[in-house]
């Protein structure tokens, strides 16, 4: 690695990429949310990163990066791997400032996510069917064609960007004494942790992983969670944290929180009913942590940050149907029913009287453990709260009829 690379940044660093990206990205809002301070009993701020053009803090970082390239190392051009936010925004402050971008994504990158990097004017090169594939062959294009690489995390020019979060946050209220912030790779925590630190040594800061990816928590606590799965958090699913940033975090910051997916999937819930605003599951990580375990938060003045927001159109939609289910206003009712004439409409008329609205009906005759002459009606069904809910299905049971609700999880 060269110098600038390998280099922890100062918080010197980190003032001057405040000075330097100044006018290019957004200054995000900082908002207090009574709602979520009233249930945690705690003082609550927001930190709107997911408000950036591209929509992630990832912006700051790379845009520190592009500024300090030399003419004739903005000629050469520049190359990343990254299937998500650190791609568009590198792409987006590429084309801004005449620097030819080739991003390196897996195979497997959503169309979606390709057509919104090549938009940006980057181009595009597919490889692979793992993150892995796609870095490992960034690195050969690197060596092949004289690129520069702009790692998405690993770098002290991206840590000192990623930084200037803490710095406006800090400013914009001075009286934080806890900041939450979710750990991937570990630039943001890194930058965040240095800048936070040095304004107030005073101040706790807890990274936040996945509880399916907690690899940045293995290596600097030495435990030995198992890496791997499905979730939510995509953005923070790292197998491999960098090597610079954990060397920061191990100084710097004060523990590592997990947080579970239902947690991750309330978080981002709750972001779009009270505060209106579309956040991924990444970025909705740190509150996830703090409405999981809010007692550990009690009465302290907390900043967390929204890091990105790019969440596919039909999972939140799944997210926030799901929400609906753990809250009780939603349900799939399993109701054991003789098959003649008038069972459905005995049941029909219990949902009616409870003003619970039926989504959906399913007649299950075969694939039952019910004598030949009985039947599975399945309902889905919707109501204002989840005692209506609790009302239709105890008359139901009242009336004779034998119900199982679905749960999910």
């Amino acid at each position: 690695m060269d110098a600038p690379t390998s280099t922890r940044p100062t918080i010197d660093d980190i003032r001057a990429a405040a000075t330097r990206i100044d006018g290019a990205v957004v200054k995000t809002p900082m908002l207090h949310s009574r709602v979520l301070s009233e249930m945690v009993e705690a003082d609550i701020w927001l930190k709107f990163e997911n408000l950036q053009f591209t929509s992630a803090y990832k912006e700051r970082g790379a845009l520190n990066k592009l500024l300090q390239l030399t003419d004739e190392e903005r000629k050469r051009g520049v190359i990343a791997a990254s299937a998500g936010n650190h791609a568009q925004a590198v792409a987006y402050h590429g084309r801004r400032l005449g620097i030819p971008v080739t991003i390196v994504m897996p195979k497997a990158t959503p169309t979606v996510k390709v057509t919104q990097t090549e938009s940006h004017g980057a181009r595009v090169v597919l490889h692979g069917a793992m993150f892995d594939d796609a870095y490992a062959y960034a690195r050969e294009l690197e060596a092949e064609n004289g690129f520069v690489f702009v790692h998405p995390f690993d770098d002290g020019q991206i840590i000192a960007g990623a930084g200037t979060c803490a710095l406006e946050m800090l400013a914009e209220v001075p009286t934080l004494d806890t900041l939450v912030v979710p750990i991937g790779g570990g630039g943001l925590i890194s930058g965040t942790a240095i800048a936070a630190k040095s304004i107030n040594p005073r101040i706790e800061v807890i990274g936040v992983e996945a509880e399916l990816y907690p690899s940045m928590k293995n290596v600097v606590e030495g435990t030995a969670g198992k890496i791997g799965g499905d979730t939510l958090a995509e953005g923070i699913a790292v197998k491999e944290p960098g090597e610079l940033t954990r060397a920061i975090i191990k100084d710097k910051v004060d523990r590592i929180d997990l947080v579970a997916e239902r947690d991750i999937e309330h978080a981002v819930a709750l972001l779009v009913s009270l505060e209106k605003s579309v956040v991924e599951g990444a970025g909705a990580a740190g509150l996830a942590a703090i409405l999981a375990e809010p007692e550990r938060f009690r009465g302290r003045t907390v900043g967390t940050i929204l890091c990105g927001g790019n969440i596919d159109t039909h999972l939140l939609a799944n997210v926030l149907v799901r929400e609906l289910v753990r809250c009780g206003r939603i349900a799939r009712l399993k109701i054991a029913a003789h098959d003649q004439p008038g069972a459905l409409a005995a049941i029909t008329a219990k949902f009616h009287e409870c003003g619970v609205n039926i989504i959906e009906v399913e007649h299950h005759r075969i694939f039952t453990r019910l004598p030949a002459k009985d039947t599975v009606i399945e309902v889905e069904c919707e109501a204002r709260d989840s005692r209506a809910i609790d009302t239709l299905v105890k008359r139901l049971e009242d009336a004779g009829f034998q119900v199982d609700r679905a749960e999910l999880d």
